[in-house]
């Protein structure tokens, strides 16, 4: 059994019990990986760039079309940084847009999305990590966002949940803080009965190096390239 595949089945196992999904982070890998993850049985995987994405879709589409368009196809996930300016080129390609991080892009996908005529699936990315090059909605944003009720003028998108990402640190106490933190928003957000949500079920926090922590404190969805995939290829 190949490093990918027994990785693969490894974290399957390992996620189970939490009862969360794992995104396979197949960016800046070969399509090759991909498929060899894709026997293995894992079938959500995260891209971070558009044409990236789209070009990996059009080769599986020609030379393992069963990947994508068969009976279990390939689940695609966005979880980079989203311009605006590339959102009409996403539509009707992703299962979910994890990393949308602000109310303009939210609304530029939600426009998009009734263009197209179908319903964008996403997550609102919050920022309580350390440094300040992370994106995302500080967390009154966050919840301003939905006590104003603003989510109530998107006519073609479905806000599922929440994204976050944890410091850059060794402190594995600083680490597990903002992973708690990201998911007392959810929380309170999902708690509040009043707001009439459906579906919003999803909690995306924790990679490689923290995923264990983020189980720990509710991750419902971990995104892992580097212990599957190995170092990237660029």
């Amino acid at each position: 059994m190949s490093h990918i595949s027994e990785t693969i089945k490894e974290l399957h196992r390992e996620l189970e019990p939490y009862g969360a999904t794992l995104v396979a982070v197949s960016k800046f890998h070969p399509c090759e990986a991909i498929a060899e993850a894709y026997a293995a049985g894992q079938r959500v995987f995260g891209e971070s760039r558009v044409q990236e994405l789209l070009a990996k879709q059009k080769e599986l589409t020609e030379t393992q079309p069963a990947l994508v368009s068969g009976e279990d196809p390939i689940r695609w996930h966005f979880i980079g940084h989203l311009q605006t300016n590339k959102v009409r080129q996403l539509m009707g390609r992703t299962a979910l847009i994890e990393s949308v991080d602000s109310e303009h892009l939210l609304s530029a996908i939600d426009t998009e999305s009734l263009r197209a005529g179908t319903v964008t699936r996403v997550l609102l990315q919050v920022h309580v990590a350390s440094e300040e090059t992370k994106f995302g909605m500080l967390p009154d944003e966050f919840l301003n966002f939905f006590a104003e009720r603003r989510f109530e003028a998107l006519k073609a998108t479905h806000i599922c949940g929440i994204m976050g990402m944890a410091s850059n640190t060794d402190d594995t106490e600083r680490v597990r803080s903002d992973f708690r933190r990201i998911r007392s928003l959810f929380d309170r957000v999902r708690d509040d009965s009043s707001l009439g949500l459906r579906d919003f079920d999803t909690v995306s926090m924790g990679m490689s190096g923290d995923y264990r922590i983020a189980l720990e404190e509710g991750s419902t969805l971990v995104r892992i390239g580097t212990s599957i995939f190995g170092p990237r290829q660029y």
